[in-house]
């Protein structure tokens, strides 16, 4: 069922339980134009009218708003602020918090000395056309998706490789110098389309015209950190303020003079879509910073910090303020529009997935921190109200998922159909472990930490389908966590290609869905010390580094294993063997089968420094047998192999085969 109110947004504008009805709530709208010496001559208010159906419910027809036909008119709200924080509730003008574009070029005008809120109070836009209220950028572009797939053209989530990607990238000055800019929508169109340019990274190689990075790796799911609108510029936005609008920085590349944020994310979805890869829009529902509930409703959406709310508990707001997921109202429900019993944060949450599902089209959820929204009976919501629109958008339930991040794995959420999925974190620090021949903290066996590394099952997962599985993450603060490259080098590893190597045949050979945070598949390394950055903000990626030799290689390398990944049968389903350990006269040789009948995939790993004498052989027992219409083909270095070389070629130290029957 989609929102009511996002119904009711398409001809009125909708004020959804203002805290303070009197004065009268307003609607102050007009045309900006920034040539002039007054940005406000025509702007004017007009008031909202509850319904009649419910008092909560401020509106006014935008027929009766006196508008142009085919205008972009931008607009605020005009209320009593609520926010907790605030010892003068001054009246102010606020941005809509259900807007679907905002423009941070203009901030409302100040209505008295002591109003802060309108000062960070951006424009809501939108167009008017036909009677009807249109999502639209400032310019008034709208969405086109002509040419856009079928849901279930695209790769089912059991063949899924996602490709997590920062939106604050490194560049290298003419002079030299490290810069940080912003990887807006448009550059990472570059990453897609041979034919786009990268408007703020024209001179990157990697993303020059004729390159298109990620089809050449092989991805087929792109996960960008949050994307909704946030006050964050060159950090990674996990503050959300405009849950509705696509973020601004992100749609304003540097010479561009106004922003085309909703419809760069439109064309980026679609050309992923047309690529054949989902879109995984990245949520962040614990908390939000700036956004404009903060002023509309403190109480109803709201927790102050320190103020005995029971829901506060160890919730953690990061600066921001912490939404209320527990307090039942009655009023008019936004989602079914009738008279109900509801919690307003979480329907809040609920419309906002209901605008990017069906306005953005995206193809999975990922819940940030789903701790810190301490709610089970709500995520469980979120995730069958969204499987909900995805069928009304005729998608299958194997094309769809909705995954939590929370670094501890919490797998009740998993087990009790709260989510569909989790980040496993786990495997990050097994492998990390395992590739240096090490047993994981806290195992009695190194045997068995490859068990758990390989199958997720052996952690208490049920299906591949729930666990994400990746090397590193956007999470590089502290030892242990940081880029792989840097994991290595802080641990006295010298020569790192035959490491970063193995380490990605445990990734792309696992039970669960792989996923490689953006420069990991050629090895990129931290540019910035945490002493040149605030937060977690430690490491945006750097995609000049794909031009060194030996991270070509690597890249060449991972996309071998990616493109198999994909397509193998015996890496899509659970069933996993492991038919060979080896831990004589130092080896750590550890063998593994996945897939059943005629669809196998082995890999031979040695986790050690032991490399088999000369040209000999190295014996694996217990090889599968091969039926006669089939032959053995080692998939790292793409090459047949005959029956008899299967399972006895030589080994060498720290490297892994992966042989696929075929």
């Amino acid at each position: 069922m989609i929102s009511n109110l996002l119904t009711r947004k398409k001809t009125h504008f909708v004020l959804w339980r203002p805290g303070v009805t009197q004065p009268q709530p307003a609607l102050y709208i007009g045309i900006i134009q920034p040539q002039s010496s007054d940005l406000w001559e025509n702007f004017r208010e007009i008031e909202l009218k509850p319904s009649e159906q419910f008092p909560e419910l401020w509106e006014v027809p935008a027929t009766d708003c006196n508008l142009t036909d085919g205008q972009v008119y931008s607009y605020w709200f005009k209320l009593q602020d609520t926010n907790a924080y605030s010892s003068n509730n001054q009246v102010i003008y606020c941005t809509d918090p259900t807007a679907w574009t905002v423009d941070r070029r203009f901030q409302a005008p100040v209505l008295s000395e002591q109003d802060q809120a309108s000062e960070k109070a951006h424009a809501s836009v939108v167009l008017y056309q036909s009677g009807q209220l249109v999502p639209c950028d400032p310019q008034g572009q709208t969405a086109n998706w002509e040419g856009d797939v079928s849901p279930d053209s695209l790769p089912k989530n059991n063949q899924l490789v996602i490709y997590e990607l920062p939106t604050r990238w490194t560049r290298i000055t003419s002079e030299g110098n490290k810069e940080i800019g912003t990887g807006t929508f448009r550059d990472v169109m570059s990453l897609l389309n041979s034919e786009a340019v990268a408007p703020d990274f024209p001179q990157v190689k990697a993303l020059e015209k004729g390159q298109a990075h990620l089809v050449e790796l092989g991805v087929n799911a792109l996960e960008l950190l949050p994307p909704a609108d946030s006050d964050d510029n060159l950090k990674w936005g996990y503050g959300t303020a405009n849950y509705f609008a696509a973020d601004f920085h992100l749609g304003c590349p540097d010479e561009q003079s106004a922003p085309t944020a909703s419809t760069d994310l439109v064309d980026l979805v679609k050309a992923c879509h047309q690529q054949g890869l989902r879109f995984f829009y990245d949520a962040v529902m614990a908390f939000s910073r700036s956004n404009s509930y903060r002023h509309v409703n403190f109480s109803d959406f709201y927790i102050k910090y320190g103020s005995g709310d029971p829901e506060q508990g160890s919730r953690e707001g990061f600066g921001g303020d912490l939404f209320k997921y527990n307090y039942w109202v009655e009023g008019y429900h936004p989602l079914t529009g009738e008279k109900s019993w509801f919690v307003p944060a979480r329907e809040y949450m609920k419309a906002h997935i209901a605008h990017w599902m069906e306005y953005y089209r995206v193809d999975g959820l990922r819940l940030d921190s789903v701790n810190n929204i301490a709610n089970y009976d709500f995520l469980q919501e979120l995730k069958d109200y969204a499987r909900s629109l995805w069928q009304k958008r005729e998608g299958t339930d194997d094309h769809f998922l909705v995954v939590g991040e929370e670094l501890s794995v919490p797998l009740a959420l998993v087990h009790q159909n709260c989510l569909d999925g989790l980040w496993n974190e786990k495997f990050k620090h097994i492998l990390r472990q395992v590739i240096l021949g090490k047993n994981a903290q806290g195992d009695s066996s190194f045997e068995w930490s490859v068990r758990k590394l390989i199958d997720c099952r052996f952690l208490g997962f049920t299906d591949g389908t729930q666990a994400i599985n990746y090397l590193t993450s956007h999470d590089v603060e502290g030892f242990g966590n940081e880029r792989l490259y840097n994991y290595l080098d802080s641990n006295g590893i010298a020569y790192k290609e035959k490491y970063v190597k193995l380490a990605f045949v445990c990734l792309l050979t696992a039970v669960g869905i792989p996923m490689i945070f953006a420069g990991e598949e050629f090895a990129d390394k931290h540019d910035l010390s945490p002493e040149e950055v605030e937060d977690k903000q430690v490491d945006p990626v750097n995609y000049e580094r794909l031009k060194d030799a030996w991270r070509r290689e690597i890249f060449d390398y991972v996309a071998r294993l990616v493109r198999w990944r994909k397509t193998s049968q015996a890496l899509a389903v659970n069933e996993t063997d492991f038919i060979h350990a080896d831990f004589n006269e130092g080896k750590r040789v550890i063998v593994w089968k996945r897939g059943y009948g005629e669809q196998i995939v082995v890999v031979v790993a040695n986790f050690s420094d032991y490399g088999s004498p000369g040209d000999a052989e190295y014996l694996v027992p217990n090889w599968p047998s091969l039926p006669p219409d089939k032959q053995w083909w080692e998939v790292t270095q793409d090459r047949p192999i005959s029956a008899p070389q299967a399972g006895r070629e030589p080994i060498f130290p720290w490297e892994a085969k992966v042989y696929a029957m075929v």
